[in-house]
């Protein structure tokens, strides 16, 4: 009787240890904790790269648009200095009208790139920024993080460089990148 008392004083007693241990995992197992450098990030990742090389080029475009419209403002300013010279009345006025069109048209476009400029540079980067806020999803399940941090502009005042990250995703998503979509 007194051998099945202790017997399950002790059964007791190991559940109660074994319970406890296991609360204890679950309460302070380490959490998996991450953190990626968005500067390096973006310049490392290829899509980033081509949408930047992309706007650069519509940039090209736009700026050789405004200097052609800068040289036909200039070429009618000049023709208008020759026609104060020699020309009749209604040619200094169709030599001015011509001027004020030209700069309109300059200042129209201008404005217009402006616009477009900026809603382009956004329409590339959400697109980019989306496909690398997807990633740092599956990637982050994959690999049993729990928290995946952005440090943008240094505002981790201090993580260990082992839970940088950065590298193995810039290097996973250029891979993916790199596959074409089926």
């Amino acid at each position: 009787m007194l051998m099945k008392w202790l017997t399950k004083k002790m059964v007791i007693g190991v559940l109660a240890v074994v319970i406890l241990i296991m609360v204890g995992w679950l309460c302070f197992r380490s959490s998996k904790i991450a953190y990626i450098d968005s500067a390096k990030l973006m310049t490392g990742y290829n899509a980033m790269v081509n949408a930047r090389k992309e706007y650069d080029s519509k940039g090209k475009t736009w700026q050789a648009n405004i200097d052609s419209l800068t040289k036909d403002v200039q070429g009618a300013i000049t023709t208008y200095e020759k026609t104060m010279a020699l020309g009749t009345d209604k040619e200094k006025q169709l030599a001015k009208d011509l001027i004020n069109t030209k700069q309109r048209q300059l200042q129209d476009y201008q404005a217009a790139i402006r616009k477009n400029a900026g809603e382009e540079e956004q329409r590339l980067t959400q697109n980019v920024l989306t496909t690398v806020n997807s990633f740092l999803q599956r990637y982050g399940k994959k690999h049993g993080y729990k928290m995946i941090l952005v440090a943008a502009n240094g505002n981790i005042a201090y993580a260990d460089a082992d839970l940088d990250i950065t590298d193995k995703v810039v290097e996973e998503l250029n891979k993916e990148y790199a596959v074409p979509a089926k």
